[in-house]
């Protein structure tokens, strides 16, 4: 019997890792840090959520509680948290909306998982069982939630509107909640009805005036004035409209050299020429009834010179310089017309029509709209004002937010409560769950379950609410079999969230769950950070 107990140390000591500790403080330091980012942007979900305010480098300041945008702009060093800053871009390109709440899971789940570590549990049992509990996770949210026709706008625009409450222009959400809704729609391909690209809705802001002005326009519009020399016109009806990418200026040699002229009559040759070079390509344009042009910023000369400017006035063509490259294929799908890249190809078919092309005052500025356009491609064009730079670049984000949560309708027809709803309801139907899982896994499930009421907690919390009555009221609720009780902030008290028009799409909440658990089994199956010089 002594023989045995003498060689039970022996064998524990070559079975056991000798250096854990290294590994341990790694994972701590990680899990740390990523909590510090989470509880950053905490504090900034939720319609009753504060604003951060950022103030760049070089003397920029944004005032925004998007957690996508704040998160964006911090300069975060230590690696795992840089981790979380991919999260919050993950979810906005996945689903647009929900950027806070995501990273907020995730300092919940790594949480969680500090405890489960601290009482031995191996990180790669966690990482499976968090695995299996948010696919369960999909599975309830999917069997919450209501299915939504598109032609339903109503619906579509509560949905907006829920995503709009917790942004900095959340006043204004009864203007910017339809006009979202109606120009997704409108860009809404027949052929392929579950896809929207979302570069089909350009945003033009133009400062002066409040956001109540901003408009939805069926049509162009162009931040800048329409060319005034020479007197040219800035009103077109019945416009046909050419998009030039070629200049209208005098040729230049295709190698840098200078041209000596030793006397006058070969000064005034040079001239001559020009002036017949550039009226020729004018009577070309002229002859094909040609009467607007856009013109693409050229970078080799100057794309028009004072003389062709005054001929093209002559001519009664109104012109609009330097349009930005990157436009030119919005610009030529709206006006459903062709690019022409040298005026040898200058051709009627080419062009594109439009009832009318008018500039407009707007605040201190002028803008150029095209309305009435024939055929018009699958586009629209939102025009944001506002009093400040800030506002404008706020009033843009939350919109974006906004097209990105009926995307997301458009393309998985599903509406699911908000207000914490649908996170109590997941740790009601985990909790009872894990009761039937075996060992460990159950144990890790049940760390799961609980950490999503960070949700209804941060909620109440930042409502101002007391979070421990409300959520324990909220779970008494949801186990009577209420599973759309969620938290009304305005009320601050429990309430049916689908009868308040609460609702959000299915696709935010299980995005939220999936990419919040892949990136905590990430970081928990880290055991060493190697820097390399």
């Amino acid at each position: 019997m002594a023989a045995v107990t003498a060689a039970q140390p022996r064998s524990s000591k070559t079975e056991s890792y000798v250096d854990n500790k290294r590994k341990e403080d790694i994972r701590q330091a990680n899990i740390k840090a990523a909590r510090a980012v989470a509880d950053a942007v905490r504090t900034s979900l939720g319609p009753k959520g504060m604003d951060k305010m950022i103030s760049t480098a070089n003397g920029e300041v944004i005032i925004t509680n998007d957690g996508a945008t704040i998160l964006n702009k911090m300069e975060v060093l230590q690696p795992a948290a840089k981790m979380l800053v991919d999260l919050s871009k993950s979810q906005d390109s996945a689903a647009g909306d929900g950027t806070t709440t995501v990273v907020v899971i995730a300092g919940a789940l790594l949480k969680q998982c500090l405890l489960l570590l601290t009482n031995g549990i191996h990180p790669t049992v966690i990482s499976d069982s968090l695995h299996k509990a948010s696919a369960k996770a999909v599975d309830v949210l999917t069997a919450m939630a209501v299915p939504l026709e598109i032609s339903d706008r109503e619906s579509l625009i509560k949905s907006a509107s829920t995503s709009l409450n917790s942004k900095v222009v959340s006043q204004y959400s009864t203007l910017l909640a339809p006009l979202a809704v109606d120009s997704v729609l409108s860009v809404v391909d027949p052929a392929k009805p579950d896809m929207v690209d979302l570069r089909d809705i350009k945003i033009v802001k133009k400062l002066g005036g409040t956001v109540d002005d901003t408009e939805l326009v069926k049509g162009l519009v162009f931040d800048k004035k329409a060319s005034h020399a020479a007197g040219g016109p800035t009103r077109m009806e019945n416009a046909k409209i050419a998009v030039i990418q070629f200049q209208i200026s005098p040729p230049k040699t295709d190698i840098e050299q200078s041209i000596v002229v030793s006397d006058y009559t070969q000064m005034d040759r040079i001239l001559k020429e020009e002036r017949n070079y550039i009226l020729g390509m004018i009577k070309k344009i002229k002859a094909t009834g040609c009467n607007v042009l856009l013109i693409q910023k050229s970078i080799l000369r100057d794309a028009v010179t004072d003389l062709s400017l005054h001929y093209l006035a002559k001519a009664k063509i109104m012109v609009i310089k330097d349009v930005e490259r990157e436009d030119i294929e919005f610009i030529t799908k709206t006006l459903n017309c062709l690019p022409i890249a040298n005026i040898e190809h200058f051709r009627a078919e080419k062009l594109g029509h439009a009832d009318l092309v008018e500039e407009v005052s707007l605040g201190d500025g002028k803008i150029v709209k095209v309305t009435g356009i024939k055929d018009m491609g699958r586009t629209t064009t939102v025009l944001i004002r506002g009093s400040n730079q800030l506002v404008i670049d706020e009033a843009e984000r939350s919109l974006h937010d906004a097209l990105c949560v009926v995307r997301c309708l458009v393309s998985k027809r599903f509406l699911i409560a908000g207000g914490g709803a649908p996170e109590i309801e997941l740790s009601r139907q985990l909790g009872a769950w894990s009761k039937v899982l075996h060992g460990m896994e159950g144990y890790c499930v049940r760390s799961f379950a609980e950490a999503l009421e960070v949700i209804p907690y941060t909620l109440a919390e930042n409502a101002g609410l007391n979070p421990i009555a409300i959520v324990t009221e909220l779970r008494n609720r949801h186990s009577q079999g209420e599973i759309n009780a969620g938290i009304n902030v305005r009320k601050g008290q429990i309430t049916n969230i689908l009868e308040e028009n609460v609702v959000q799409p299915l696709l935010v909440s299980t995005s939220a769950i999936t990419l919040a658990t892949e990136c905590v089994r990430m970081i928990l199956k880290i055991d060493d950070i190697v820097n390399v010089r």
